[in-house]
């Protein structure tokens, strides 16, 4: 099976919604909410940070009920994007940058308020960043140590998001949960076979919840995967020993995460299957890993280094570590597309996580772009 993956993701990238904030946008922000919590709240506030849409609120003092307030009236100014609380009485200008540059990168003493209601904007917890299976929009190059497939240079590509359909706080705290779906379709091409074959195609649908309070966040799903072959690699293994596996099942995971301050994020957890098809595979499996995203980017690139680690154990393998290894550059305002756009280097050693190939051991080398809404 043929297809243009330059035009397909071209497409995707140019029709994805734009929403970038600007500095005029900031201070009007900034005058809207100030005068929001006087009118609601009574709080005096004049010097409110604020960047990308980003409110940075000076919390030492307030008690946890005016927090939550003070975090829900922001939350729902026109044009703010996320709230940030800092343990602090004062926020000097340039450390007031540093906490609003990313609401998914945390410095000291903080947490993270993000809009309720319907389709909200961000999510609670975040992405992983070097999870093979973690639904995203990406394409990336992978070389294979060793033959894999039917060679050993393969192009990757995923499309997928993770969807929040609503968002609420928890009590009166400044906790929240949400609860919407996760899809993402995970296909393998094969660059050595002379039309590029599709090898491989993973499916994956969930419907999930996430819930967050300060630094630890939570994710749980229940979701289905299954895996196809591609029908010119099937032909060409007609004549051979190859032997298609219907792959199928449905399963539960839980992940809760937690993040220290300037950037590091570490987090775990673990799930089990049902309706498992083969009925022979087993059924439990463990996930952990680390994470750090830089607070400090070059402002005229609006570029940050980070670098993830992902491991996974199966019981299907004897509990062998699946080791998946990135690090590179992540891009995030306005200057790419008002997303986050991650060129990483990327290093797997395990089980491939490839459906169809779950019991062949791989090694590979790549380089990928990711996208990330």
């Amino acid at each position: 099976m043929k297809c243009s993956l330059t035009s397909i993701a071209g497409v995707l990238l140019l029709s994805a919604p734009i929403a970038q904030a600007t500095p005029a946008d900031d201070a009007y922000i900034a005058g809207y909410a100030a005068a929001a919590l006087k009118h609601s709240l009574k709080l005096d506030m004049p010097a409110l940070a604020v960047k990308d849409g980003v409110i940075t609120l000076p919390a030492a003092g307030m008690s946890g009920a005016d927090r939550a307030q003070a975090s829900k009236v922001l939350a729902e100014t026109p044009g703010v994007n996320a709230v940030k609380i800092a343990e602090t009485t004062e926020v000097h200008s340039k450390e007031a940058a540093t906490l609003a540059a990313d609401p998914t990168t945390l410095t000291t003493a903080e947490s993270l308020v993000l809009p309720t209601g319907l389709l909200p904007t961000g999510h609670l917890f975040k992405g992983l960043l070097a999870d093979p299976r973690w639904a995203h929009f990406s394409a990336a190059y992978r070389n294979y140590q060793s033959n894999n497939f039917d060679g050993r240079d393969i192009a990757s590509v995923s499309f997928g998001e993770t969807i929040p359909f609503y968002r609420a706080n928890i009590g009166n705290s400044t906790a929240q949960w949400e609860a919407g779906l996760q899809a993402g379709v995970f296909s393998d091409f094969n660059l050595d076979a002379a039309s590029s074959d599709l090898v491989n195609t993973d499916f994956i649908a969930s419907i999930y919840s996430s819930a967050r309070a300060g630094q630890f966040s939570a994710f749980g799903r229940l979701y289905h995967q299954s895996s196809h072959l591609g029908d010119e690699f099937l032909l060409r293994k007609v004549n051979t020993t190859f032997e298609r596996v219907n792959l199928s099942y449905e399963g539960v995971d839980l992940k809760l995460s937690y993040e220290l301050p300037y950037g590091v994020r570490i987090y775990g957890g673990g799930g089990g299957l049902f309706h498992r098809e083969p009925t022979a595979l087993k059924k439990w499996s463990a996930q952990y890993g680390i994470e750090f995203r830089s607070p400090w980017r070059l402002d005229f690139a609006s570029m940050r280094p980070i670098i993830a680690a992902d491991i996974k154990n199966y019981d299907q393998n004897n509990w062998s570590a699946d080791i998946s290894a990135r690090a590179g550059v992540e891009f995030d305002n306005s200057k790419v597309l008002g997303r986050k756009l991650q060129i990483l280097v990327e290093y797997f050693n395990g089980y491939s996580p490839s459906g169809q190939f779950y019991k062949d051991k791989v090694e590979y080398v790549g380089l990928g772009a990711h996208y990330h809404f």
